[in-house]
């Protein structure tokens, strides 16, 4: 079981898509705005944030660049949900640090295929990846490497 946050202005859909979440076994929420979520997020730190992509006010992108920029928020899984589905908007999400996409209106199995997904691919991971000392010094007998 994941704790799962929507961020949608649409309270119908962040409804259905919370209902189907939770009723794939996940603890799920929803939130209204950008302002909310930044609100919550301070209080819990949740396995994966729903985020749709056009809100009024803070939009979505403006809210995932601020999370990728954040210390403690840089490699929560985000996943951008949208009305529209063009490449472009699929790119620019990812470019903005997204880890998935999917486009409304969703089919509910395959919202939960998706999320179900995510989840996994990121639950092995470590959340921070320490690299050895070794590869930061250098010496006669270790060659010096370069980060570009």
């Amino acid at each position: 079981m994941a704790s799962i946050v929507i961020v949608d202005d649409d309270e119908l859909v962040a409804e259905l898509a919370a209902n189907a979440l939770i009723g794939a076994g996940h603890a799920c929420g929803w939130v209204t705005d950008a302002g909310q979520a930044l609100q919550l997020l301070s209080w819990r730190r949740p396995d994966l944030l729903l985020l749709d992509h056009d809100m009024p006010g803070t939009s979505g992108t403006a809210l995932l660049r601020k999370l990728r920029s954040s210390e403690r928020f840089y490699d929560l899984p985000i996943m951008m949900f949208t009305r529209m589905s063009g490449d472009t908007d699929k790119d620019q999400a990812r470019y903005n640090g997204a880890n998935d996409f999917i486009s409304k209106p969703f089919d509910r199995a395959y919202l939960i295929w998706r999320v179900n997904r995510l989840l996994d691919t990121r639950a092995n991971r470590p959340r921070h990846l320490p690299l050895p000392q070794m590869l930061f010094e250098s010496g006669p007998d270790r060659p010096r490497i370069t980060f570009c």
